[in-house]
């Protein structure tokens, strides 16, 4: 049986890799993140971005460039099996996004369901 992945340090290794990954847009990094399965939720009640060719297009089809944007993150939660993690997107365009991230993790340290919720700071729920 194979020790479970999450922890604090793999947490920080995963999300050093992704927003890596998310500055480089290089396919490699962004492959490396996830399981041959894996499913990405860009909304939690979407189709998701299923496996490495899925995950590559739809990232590189809504990818932001290096210098676009800043990321703060901090871990809610981390279990054997799962990273909760909440952060601050903060455009150059000035839009600011707060985000809810759940990341299960296979045996092996990689994503293999990674889910978002992303919230324009500027547009508070109730408002029109």
């Amino acid at each position: 049986m194979s020790e479970p992945a999450a922890s604090p340090d793999i947490t920080t290794q995963w999300m050093n890799g992704y927003v890596a990954a998310w500055t480089s847009n290089d396919p490699a990094q962004i492959t490396a993140l996830f399981t041959d399965d894996a499913s990405y939720f860009t909304d939690p009640f979407g189709e998701p971005w299923r496996g490495h060719d899925g995950i590559v297009a739809g990232w590189l089809e809504a990818a932001d460039t290096a210098d676009s944007f800043t990321f703060d993150w901090s871990p809610l939660a981390v279990t054997p099996e799962l990273s909760i993690i909440q952060g601050v997107t903060r455009y150059t365009v000035g839009t600011v996004y707060s985000n809810l991230w759940i990341i299960r993790f296979a045996p092996d340290g990689r994503a293999h369901t990674f889910t978002e919720w992303w919230m324009d700071q500027a547009k508070p729920s109730g408002s029109t």
